[in-house]
C-alpha cells in the first residue's frame, strides 16, 4: 500500500468536481491547509459562498476521495471566500463584492418580504450581508425585521442598524412613523445616493436591495449609482401581475443589469388535507422565465407564519427555520449566491443551478 502523502491527497481531491463551476476542486484553487500525520489528513476547502447549495455534497465526496487513498481520518474545515464580481462602486467608501436588487413590476406580491428572508437567510449562513430598503415611499423593512431606529452616526456617516446578523438602512428610520414622503425624481436620486455614500457599511459580501415596485425615479437611480451584480424579480401566478413583472424585468434588461431569476411568491395555500388551493393561478413564474429566458429560481407557497413574521419582526426564515416557506427562500437565497459567484468567477448569469436533494 502506497504511503498517504500530500500530493496524493491532493491528487485525490482533483477528481471531485464544484457542480456549479464545472471543475475540480483543486483546479479551482478551493483546496487549502492540507495536513498529512500518519492516516490523518487535515485540510480546509474554500467555498464561493458560505451558502453553498452544494456544501454537503463537496464535503462527503472530498472525505470519501481522501480515505479511498488510505486516510483513516478525514477532518475537513469548510470555509468560504466570497469573489467580488469586478463591479467598480465608487459612492461605497467600504468595499461590497456583490450587489443584488429585488423587484417587481407592481406592489403587493410580496417584494420585501422575498428580500428580507432572503437577507436574513445569506447572513443566517455566515456571509455578511447589508439590507438597503431603496423603497422610499413605503419603507416597511425595518417593521419586517423588528428594527426601530438606527445607532447614532459616526461623525457624518450612518451607522445602519443591525438585525439577524445582518446591516439594514431605511427611510423608515429617518423619518417619523407616518409621515409621507412627497418627494420628486431629484430628491429620490439624492436619498438613495446617500443610503451609498452616507452610510458606514462596511465590507460586504452581498448588499441586497429592496427597489419599490414599478420602473420609477427610484429604481432607475439605483441601478446607475449602484452598478448591480445582478437583480431578483418577484411575481404572483396570476397574469396581470405577470405582465408587470415583465415590465420590471425589462427595465433591468434595458439597464444592462444581469437577471439572476424569478421568485414566483404566494404560489399556493397548502389545506390540512394535504391538496393545494392555487388562489392566484398557477404556473406564472414558470411560463415568465420560459418566456423570457431566464430561471425560475423557486416558488414560496402561502404561510400565515410570513405575514405574522412580517407583522412581529420575526423572518420566517429565521423563525420558522423548518416549515416549506422557509426552505423555499433558504433555497432560493442559495441559488442566487451561487448564480453571483458563477458570474463573478467568470461565468455567465443563465448558467443553470440546481440544488441537490
Amino acid at each position: 500500500m502506497s504511503t498517504l502523502t500530500k500530493e496524493s491527497v491532493l491528487a485525490a481531491l482533483s477528481k471531485v468536481q464544484e457542480p456549479d463551476l464545472h471543475q475540480d476542486l483543486v483546479t479551482l484553487n478551493m483546496v487549502h491547509d492540507v495536513e498529512v500525520t500518519g492516516e490523518q489528513v487535515n485540510f480546509t476547502i474554500m467555498l464561493t459562498t458560505p451558502a453553498c447549495p452544494f456544501r454537503a455534497k463537496i464535503e462527503r465526496e472530498a472525505k470519501e476521495a481522501v480515505m479511498s487513498v488510505g486516510a483513516k481520518t478525514v477532518n475537513i474545515k469548510m470555509d468560504s471566500d466570497v469573489p467580488n464580481d469586478g463591479r467598480m462602486r465608487g459612492l461605497v467608501n467600504m468595499p461590497i463584492r456583490n450587489a443584488i436588487a429585488v423587484g417587481s413590476g407592481k406592489g403587493g406580491v410580496g417584494k420585501s418580504t422575498v428580500a428580507v428572508n432572503i437577507a436574513v437567510s445569506l447572513a443566517m449562513s455566515g456571509a455578511r450581508v447589508g439590507l438597503l430598503d431603496a423603497d422610499i415611499y413605503g419603507p416597511n423593512t425595518p417593521t419586517m425585521l423588528g428594527v426601530e431606529k438606527l445607532p447614532p452616526p459616526d461623525g457624518k456617516r450612518l451607522i445602519p442598524a443591525q438585525a439577524y446578523g445582518l446591516k439594514m438602512i431605511s427611510m423608515g428610520l429617518l423619518v417619523k412613523p407616518g409621515q409621507p414622503l412627497i418627494w420628486r425624481g431629484p430628491m429620490l436620486n439624492s436619498a438613495i445616493r446617500q443610503f451609498l455614500g452616507d452610510v458606514d457599511w462596511g465590507e460586504l459580501d452581498y448588499l441586497i436591495v429592496d427597489l419599490p415596485p414599478g420602473t420609477g425615479d427610484a429604481s432607475l437611480s439605483l441601478a446607475q449609482a449602484l452598478p448591480l451584480s445582478g437583480a431578483v424579480v418577484v411575481t404572483l401566478p396570476q397574469l396581470v401581475s405577470l405582465e408587470d413583472a415583465s415590465r420590471g424585468l425589462n427595465m433591468f434588461k434595458t439597464l444592462e443589469v444581469p437577471i439572476l431569476g424569478i421568485v414566483e411568491n404566494m404560489s399556493y395555500l397548502e389545506l390540512p388535507d394535504g391538496t393545494r388551493m392555487d388562489l392566484f393561478g398557477s404556473g406564472g413564474g414558470a411560463k415568465l422565465a420560459e418566456s423570457t429566458q431566464t430561471e425560475l429560481l423557486g416558488m414560496v407557497p402561502i404561510d400565515q407564519n410570513i405575514r405574522i413574521g412580517g407583522d412581529t419582526g420575526k423572518p420566517i426564515v429565521a423563525s420558522h427555520p423548518d416549515s416549506v416557506v422557509a426552505k423555499a427562500l433558504t433555497e432560493i437565497s442559495q441559488k442566487i449566491a451561487a448564480k453571483v459567484s458563477v458570474a463573478a468567477l467568470g461565468g455567465k448569469n443563465d448558467i443553470p443551478i440546481s440544488i441537490v436533494e
